[in-house]
């Protein structure tokens, strides 16, 4: 995906697709805690597929990283994400209020 920029990645990522609020629902999730996926899907209660398929995005993208073995990766937000969490803020509030 190319992206014009940090802002325009962010807006498809969290309100222009629609997995966008189970993304900003992970990244609030990572916000408190660093986790693996089964963590994830645990706390959110949702399917671990469906959390890795969105990790997968958030880390292709460079909101998140991940360290550790392959089933016992636990994931992180990034200081990309830390730059612009202002900006996750306002989208994701204008999102909600839609």
């Amino acid at each position: 995906m190319g992206f014009d920029s940090t802002e325009h990645m962010f807006w498809w990522i969290f309100a222009g697709s629609r997995g966008g609020t189970m993304r900003a629902r992970i990244v609030e999730s990572l916000r408190d805690l660093p986790q693996n996926a089964n963590q994830l899907a645990q706390s959110l209660g949702v399917n671990y597929r469906t959390i890795t398929h969105h990790l997968r995005i958030l880390e292709d993208s460079g909101i998140v990283k991940s360290e550790g073995p392959r089933y016992g990766k636990v994931y992180f937000l990034t200081d990309l994400f830390r730059a612009n969490e202002g900006l996750f803020e306002e989208i994701v509030g204008r999102a909600r209020r839609r």
